[in-house]
This record gives C-alpha cells, sequence and structure tokens, in this order.
C-alpha cells in the first residue's frame, strides 16, 4: 500500500506493507483525509531527529474492512470518520477533565499515517474516536469530524454548554480560516450569537456568506483566538468585554505574542487555552455533522495522494480554504 512519509524533510509517497491486526481493532480502508494546519506545522518544525516520529494526518474516513471486537455496532462496510488520539481517564489530568495533557492521549495514534491506504486503528479508538457517519453526507465533509470536535472542545471550555439558553451571550471569532469557521458554525450550533472578523476581506466575505458578520463597536463577552499574532492579541483585547473570556486556540511562530498582565488583571479577564478534544466533544461532532446541525458542504479543495506537496503548498500560500486529500 501507499502512504506519505516525510523523509528527509520533503514529503514522499513510499511502499509500505498494509497493516494486519495483532490485537483488539480495526482495519480501515482509508476514503480520503483532511490536511490539518498541525500537519504543516509538523512538517515546518520537523527535525533530522523526529521527522521518523511525524504521523502525518488525523482527519480520516473510511471503511471499516476488517473488525476482530464488538464495540458498539460497529461492523465491516460502515463508514466512518475518527479521532486519533484517547486518554486513560486514570490519571490526575484525566480526572481534571485536561485529556488532552494526559500521557496515553499523547501517545495513542492512528498507524501508520491519515495519508495512507489503510491504518490500523486500536480497540479503544472504536470506543471512544470511530463513528458511523450519515450515507448522504459527501466524504470531504465527513472528515471535518475531528476538527470540529476540536472547536466544539474550546467552546466548552469557554463555559458554553450545549442545549442550553446561551442566547444572551456574544463571541467573536477572530481568524477565520477553516477552524475560525467550524467555530463560529460550533458556536451557532450551542446558540451564541457568533460573529467573525479576519484582515483577510476574501475570508470575512466568506464568513458573511455563512451568516456570520463583525460589529467593530461591540464589545463580546467571549473572544476566540484562531489566529496567533499580535494583532490578533490586541484585536481580542479590544472587543472583549471587562470581566470577559479569550480562548486561545492557535499556535505562534515564536513567543514574543502576549497578553499584557495589567490588562488582564485591572479588568479581570480569564485567559484560558484549548488544545484537543475529550471524547464527548468528538461524540457531539458526530452527531453535529450527521445531523447537518452543522454545514460544511462545499469546504473543501480536493487532492490525490500523489499532489499531496501541492496541496500543502497551496494551503500555505492561501490558494485554497481547506484541503481534502482522497485516498
Amino acid at each position: 500500500m501507499k502512504y506519505a512519509k516525510l523523509i528527509n524533510g520533503k514529503i514522499q509517497i513510499i511502499d509500505a506493507f498494509k497493516p494486519v491486526l495483532t490485537a483488539k481493532g480495526a482495519i480501515i480502508k482509508v476514503l480520503g483525509c483532511g490536511l490539518c494546519g498541525s500537519d504543516i506545522v509538523k512538517i515546518k518544525q520537523a527535525t533530522p531527529e523526529n521527522e521518523d516520529k511525524i504521523i502525518l494526518g488525523h482527519e480520516v474516513v473510511g471503511i471499516i474492512e476488517e473488525i476482530n471486537c464488538r464495540v458498539r455496532d460497529l461492523k465491516v462496510g460502515d463508514v466512518v470518520a475518527l479521532g486519533h488520539h484517547y486518554p486513560c481517564f486514570k490519571c490526575e489530568y484525566c480526572k481534571n477533565n485536561s485529556y488532552s495533557m494526559c500521557k496515553t492521549f499523547k501517545e495513542s495514534n492512528i498507524s501508520p499515517a491519515g495519508f495512507s491506504e489503510y491504518i490500523k486503528v486500536d480497540e479503544n479508538h472504536l470506543k471512544y474516536t470511530v463513528y458511523r457517519m450519515n450515507q448522504f453526507l459527501k466524504d470531504d465533509e465527513k472528515a471535518f469530524l475531528e476538527p470540529l470536535s476540536c472547536c466544539l472542545r474550546a467552546i466548552r471550555r469557554a463555559g458554553f454548554e450545549y442545549k442550553k439558553d446561551n442566547s444572551m451571550h456574544s463571541a467573536l471569532v477572530i481568524g477565520l480560516g477553516s477552524i475560525g469557521l467550524l467555530m463560529l458554525k460550533g458556536l451557532r450550533a450551542f446558540g451564541v450569537n457568533a460573529y467573525g472578523l479576519d484582515v483577510s476581506q476574501e475570508r470575512s466575505i466568506l464568513a458573511a456568506q455563512h451568516g456570520f458578520c463583525f460589529e467593530d463597536n461591540k464589545k463580546y463577552d467571549v473572544v476566540f483566538l484562531t489566529a496567533g499574532s499580535d494583532g490578533a492579541v490586541q484585536t481580542a483585547l479590544k472587543h472583549v468585554i471587562d470581566g470577559g473570556k479569550i480562548i486561545v486556540f492557535s499556535s505562534v511562530k515564536d513567543e514574543l505574542t502576549a497578553f499584557s498582565n495589567n490588562e488582564i488583571y485591572y479588568r479581570e479577564l480569564s485567559i484560558i487555552s484549548s488544545y484537543s478534544p475529550a471524547v464527548e466533544d468528538i461524540k457531539l461532532s458526530s452527531e453535529l455533522i450527521n445531523n447537518k446541525i452543522v454545514e460544511v458542504k462545499g469546504l473543501s479543495s480536493k487532492y490525490s495522494l500523489d499532489n499531496l506537496q501541492q496541496a500543502i503548498d497551496d494551503s500555505i500560500e492561501g490558494k485554497v480554504f481547506k484541503a481534502y486529500i482522497e485516498i
């Protein structure tokens, strides 16, 4: 089978043996995989010492080809989407709901990579991260399961609960790439009045087409940073209400980006970070996408596995909104 691997700093499509089950789990024939910004970060930050450990691709859609354990009602032939990490539920991090800090969470993953013709997942993946997807959705829509679940985690860390009355709250999302737009759609699913802002006119127009605008003279209860820069931080501070929350959901190229200590102190602002989803976020993401409560139709541009490098280049250059790699 073919899969993508980083070798000497370059993407190469190599031949490898198809994975086999040596323990409880499943073999999934990959239909496609979304390209995440974190994949690009991994490639850019790779070193000769760590690149062999880098797994590329995790927003997977596929068909269960083989399964040797009973988990819920998953079976051969099911078209599924999945997450790639799960926690132990036993450590101090898990007990404090900091699942993405769990050692098991950090070490668990699919094998060999999302950009692969086949992957192997273990029994815990099946229990906690694999969900059957609506057959009427296109495959590139199903691939949004994992990234949407990351957004839902951030929304819940902001204090919002699903199916609660959040209509008195407003939220601003700064940075309207695919994650920013997903964040807006997730907020709307939670009943929050959601607004979006980006320095790119093209992305602002796209957000407006999906029903999200920006009001410059407005203060917001919560501001989500889905873009990392000094400018984004200052914009967040400008638009968040006193006593409000800023949710950091982005990495930065260097550590120069900083919040003003005194502004946080005197305004009693809460700065909260959010990184990866909990298992309940993945489950909720499957419900929202399968029932089309969160619509993700038409957001992706498709590439073949052999053209993965082109998809990466186009994404870096801003030529596409979201790349989806068909396998």
